[in-house]
């Protein structure tokens, strides 16, 4: 696939210009980002055609946001929904893009005369610190873990991007030493390929697995898309990469990258910043190291230091893959000037965030087990539902599936088929599936291997209403795990991965009362 360039300059000179400019918003959405681009353009002046496929009856919520907003004034503002005009992005003299909209082959955005993106316009006008998170798995999670240390410690700091939080929202309230902490998905990334305006002070790229392959078709492109976080810095800056294997099969094509042998390999070799690694080998950057008693700590170690610091030790979150998650947040918090000590304390303290390893209910069954339950909605890729599998050090009743994204079910197959208690793996004592066609691919691996498994079921209710029959039945341990970690999307089930969780937590707080 040929990458769409966009060009260095902008529709706009400065921030003043956009007053009076005819600006085109292609997607309001629901998770905040459109909302925020029109609040955005509003209070600065230019006048405003909100466009979106989607009817106004399933944007409603959104809408009752802008318009009951008494100070916003909502004059120039034009709806289009259920539709887009080809008129309205040729006469724009700047589309605002919606991330999830492919530019190529689009009739519309082929007439727009200029493109951007709430991302290109905050990066162009604003020169604070950036630390831009990217990866395949465990960069929300991140992000949320690096921004509550720096808030911790007394900076004056913001979360935005694709946690669905536009940097538009806080355009206003950030300076030059203002630090401001993004998670890009690829598909932001892409849209700032050739603008020249991400020059993040620290990036990291979390695990790469096999992820959007229905969008991209292949690894190379899809992971060219991760590569342009590091592509502009420079030496005063840090790239942090994993130190580790990639999944066998998915690592760089040695015909177009010939010895590099993993993807992280391949992107310190190209980054032109200081680069560190993590993973679980003394390495020149982060890892993790065992202690004697069993106890996992974290260590760091730059280029200027003697020996190493200890910046992770306990902590409150689950998972062996959230201690990766927060060793990369204590390593950029120590390179924000936060002592070693100060940041284990601090990550020791981080609970986590909602849809992702969340914990909200408990309920005791009528033969005494105490179930507590779990939401991993954000859990999207196979591997970040069989690592919530593992999480707990014990056997979970795991509820899983949804929508195929073109990926491999391989890593989540394994755990539910051939799991070894010896190896430190454990296969999961109660399977629910949830309909779907990642659902689909699954099936005849656990039906090959004679795995137990109830449904697939077409609603949220019906799987959790034959769950708390079960339990109420069944003879369980004093103490359960029940996590809802999908493995895959359920779009046609719902409108998208917070969705999801907000109905299955509200389910199981209605159900298991």
């Amino acid at each position: 696939m040929t990458a769409h360039i966009y060009p260095r300059q902008c529709a706009f000179k400065s921030i003043e210009d956009i007053k009076g400019k005819k600006v085109t918003i292609m997607g309001l959405g629901l998770n905040g980002g459109g909302e925020a681009a029109v609040r955005f353009f509003v209070n600065k002046g230019a006048h405003v055609t909100i466009t979106d496929m989607k009817t106004e009856q399933q944007l409603a919520a959104t809408i009752d946001h802008l318009e009951n907003d008494p100070k916003l004034n909502m004059e120039n503002v034009i709806w289009r929904l259920g539709e887009h005009r080809i008129e309205d992005f040729a006469n724009a003299d700047c589309v605002i893009k919606n991330p999830g909209v492919k530019i190529e082959g689009n009739k519309f955005l082929a007439a727009a005369k200029a493109i951007e993106t709430d991302l290109s316009i905050f990066l162009r006008f604003t020169d604070c610190p950036i630390i831009a998170v990217t990866g395949s798995k465990g960069k929300s999670s991140t992000v949320s873990a690096i921004y509550y240390g720096l808030k911790e410690a007394g900076f004056k700091a913001f979360l935005g991007g694709n946690i669905t939080v536009s940097p538009l929202t806080f355009f206003d309230q950030v300076s030059s030493d203002t630090p401001v902490v993004i998670e890009f998905s690829s598909w932001q990334l892409a849209d700032l390929r050739g603008r020249g305006v991400l020059r993040p002070h620290i990036s990291i790229i979390t695990k790469i697995v096999p992820d959007h392959q229905n969008w991209y078709g292949n690894m190379e492109d899809y992971v060219a898309d991760k590569r342009l976080i590091y592509a502009d810095q420079t030496q005063g800056d840090y790239s942090i990469f994993d130190a580790e294997g990639d999944p066998e099969g998915f690592g760089p094509d040695q015909t177009l990258h010939p010895g590099a042998d993993t993807w992280g390999n391949l992107f310190a070799a190209e980054s032109k910043a200081s680069v560190l690694r993590y993973g679980k080998n003394r390495t020149l950057g982060a890892w993790q190291e065992k202690l004697a008693d069993g106890t996992i700590i974290g260590k760091v170690l730059l280029p200027q230091m003697a020996e190493p610091e200890i910046i992770m030790k306990e902590l409150s979150v689950p998972g062996e893959h959230m201690k990766t998650n927060v060793l990369n947040a204590a390593l950029v918090m120590y390179l924000m000037g936060i002592p070693a000590a100060r940041c284990a304390e601090i990550c020791g303290r981080w609970q986590g965030i909602d849809h992702r390893l969340q914990y909200f209910h408990s309920w005791e069954s009528p033969k005494g087990s105490k179930v507590r339950f779990y939401n991993d909605s954000c859990a999207t890729v196979p591997e970040a539902s069989a690592a919530a599998s593992q999480a707990f050090g014990k056997s979970v009743i795991l509820m899983t599936g949804g929508t195929d994204k073109g990926l491999e079910l391989a890593p989540l197959a394994r755990i539910l088929t051939d799991a070894k208690k010896d190896k430190g793996e454990f296969p999961v004592k109660g399977l629910y599936l949830l309909e779907g066609t990642a659902t689909d691919k699954l099936l005849p691996q656990l039906d090959e291997k004679k795995i137990c498994y109830f449904g697939p079921f077409g609603s949220l209710e019906e799987l959790l209403l034959t769950a708390k029959k079960n339990l109420e039945e069944g003879d369980f341990e004093k103490d359960e795990v029940f996590v809802f970690s999908p493995g895959a999307t359920s779009f046609g089930m719902f409108l998208n991965e917070f969705d999801r969780g907000n109905k299955y937590m509200a389910a199981v707080k209605e159900i298991f009362k």
